[in-house]
């Protein structure tokens, strides 16, 4: 196993030298107790103020060579702005959504970037304040409003947020940023200029969608979102069809012809599950039902008692996990199953097998990370503090789930029903309708050294949905990530790419013209360094090798984002 230096050389790379490895682990440890103990981590809080945008785009200096076949735009999204006026943000996912635009074409690349000029944006900025409630803040009442005002002013119904900082998606072959409510934002790949607010409830019933739609090779999206009301609470799988080839292409937001193919009625009403993305693949979609919870009462009351979003979730473990595989052809829902309580953001593929959905997904064993970070945390100073802050963060790890397709009231009881080769996941059938699953370690020890890994990327084109044999993520070895790793799943063996002092972003695969193997490629990630000032890079690594081809360096400070797409068409 190696990794690139910042040089042309190949090193050796040993155990990472602010890791406490004298500790022994068994393998029915929660995952944070099974990598090592943090100690002497550097401060990141420069990764956390916020950014300045560059409209118009700028040369950046290439060092090594970028390929000239790519041509194309890597957007990047994430919280840029923590403050108006006096008030500040308190948690990371507060910040208000700063896009970016790498734009490659024959070796050269520049850069650009802008605030998404959403309504929360807007009205902040015109007030100087904060006056739309976030994720971990509050806002509090016009202090130009006499008591009474501001006493009344908490028992309206708060307005979700339109500050979309996750993620870029497309719709119809049109750019959106997207967050975790019911309005995205159309944007310009190009100039990334806002365009309109899109509300999800005026094409659908749903009250939010998620960040991460899949896409299927016939071109329709699918997505998920929540509904509620009188009849309880709901997890809704959407699908929006294609564009229409012969349809005039207005400049305008078109979801049309969006339906509802699945309503899941979650298992608790007044206690909904929390969940980030879903599983597609080529025939089935499935929720994970988890154990993180919304309590809907405090949802209703949290402004009126002055409490943030996060303060309504938590981690409840005694509801353990349930897999909800719907047909996503028909809408119909099939065998429930069930696992051991667990916590994921992010999968990273699903494929049919004979008989069986083998799913892969980044899971870790405590879901009380989400709410852990805050500003606060995350700026700390290098020193037992922020130690302490790392080590008892969740650690994700790769894990395969196998279903059983074929199940039924004939299928024998307390017996495995899996029987793909060379696989250490378990199915068991408890009763009429319900499948008990174990899962397998998708990594070997050498994974833990890096603190686990997330935010995980294949070669989605080709491979989504399909057998595949390499996915891309990060490593984190801090609270932040610090480390690129490539994952083989039939060896588990890992590839690497770290440097002390270099926090890359979610690895994004771009697959070469003329590709004949899976990994025939680049992997793009945004390098950005708490350690000097104007220090960003685009980092350009051979897919294959994971050893590094080249990087563009721009003299811009970039916060830390969330996710990115590459826009083949920019």
């Amino acid at each position: 196993m190696v990794k690139q230096d910042d040089g042309s050389k190949t090193v050796r790379l040993g155990r990472p030298r602010h890791l406490n490895t004298n500790q022994s682990w068994k393998k029915t440890l929660p995952s944070r107790e099974r990598c090592p103990q943090a100690s002497g981590l550097e401060s990141v809080a420069p990764l956390l103020h916020s950014g300045e945008e560059t409209p118009d785009p700028i040369p950046t200096t290439t060092r090594g060579t970028i390929p000239a076949w790519i041509n194309g735009s890597f957007l990047r999204n994430g919280p840029g702005k923590f403050e108006f006026g006096e008030d500040r943000y308190n948690h990371w996912f507060d910040g208000m959504a700063l896009m970016h635009r790498f734009h490659i074409c024959e070796g050269s690349v520049t850069y650009s970037s802008r605030f998404l000029r959403s309504d929360s944006y807007n009205l902040n900025s015109e007030r100087n304040r904060i006056v739309v409630s976030e994720f971990g803040t509050v806002a509090l009442p016009d202090p130009c409003k006499n008591f009474f005002a501001r006493f009344l002013s908490r028992f309206q119904i708060p307005q979700p947020t339109d500050n979309a900082n996750v993620n870029f998606v497309k719709y119809k072959g049109d750019y959106y940023v997207s967050t975790e409510t019911n309005f995205m934002r159309r944007v310009d790949p190009q100039t990334l200029e806002t365009k309109e607010k899109v509300d999800w409830s005026q094409y659908v019933a749903v009250n939010s969608a998620t960040a991460h739609p899949h896409y299927d090779r016939e071109g329709a999206t699918y997505n998920m979102g929540n509904s509620y009301g009188r009849d309880g609470f709901f997890y809704t799988i959407i699908r929006i069809p294609p564009a229409e080839e012969a349809a005039a292409k207005e400049d305008s937001a078109d979801l049309s012809g969006a339906e509802v193919i699945c309503s899941i009625p979650a298992a608790e009403s007044r206690k909904p599950s929390y969940y980030h993305s879903f599983v597609m693949s080529e025939n089935y979609i499935v929720f994970v039902e988890q154990p993180i919870k919304l309590n809907v009462l405090k949802f209703m009351l949290y402004k009126i008692m002055g409490e943030s979003f996060q303060k309504i979730l938590s981690w409840e473990p005694q509801y353990g996990t349930v897999f909800h595989l719907v047909d996503r052809h028909t809408g119909q829902v099939k065998v429930k199953y069930r696992t051991a309580p667990m916590f994921t953001l992010h999968q990273i593929n699903a494929y049919e097998d004979n008989g069986f959905l083998v799913m892969d997904m980044c899971c870790g064993d405590d879901g009380d990370v989400i709410g852990e970070f805050t500003l606060e945390n995350l700026r700390q100073e290098s020193g037992d503090d922020l130690d302490k802050f790392y080590n008892s963060l969740c650690r994700n790890l790769p894990r395969r789930y196998v279903l059983p397709l074929n199940v039924d009231e004939q299928t024998p009881l307390d017996q495995n029903l899996v029987t793909l080769p060379n696989c250490k996941a378990t199915a068991k059938r408890t009763n009429s309708g319900e499948v008990y699953m174990t899962h397998e370690e998708l990594h070997n020890d050498e994974l833990l050294q890096y603190g686990g890994l997330e935010f995980p990327q294949i070669n989605y084109d080709k491979y989504n949905g399909r057998p595949y044999r390499y996915f891309y993520a990060c490593g984190f070895g801090h609270v932040f990530a610090d480390s690129l790793l490539k994952m083989d799943v039939h060896t588990k063996e890992l590839k690497v790419w770290r440097y002390p002092g270099l926090f890359p972003s979610e690895p994004v695969f771009v697959a070469s013209p003329d590709a004949a193997e899976e990994d025939d490629g680049v992997v793009l990630s945004v390098i950005i360094t708490p350690r000097k000032e104007k220090s960003t890079f685009l980092l350009v690594l051979d897919a294959k090798t994971f050893t590094e081809l080249g990087r563009a360096e721009v003299p811009v400070s970039i916060p830390c984002g969330t996710h990115g797409v590459f826009n083949e068409t920019g």
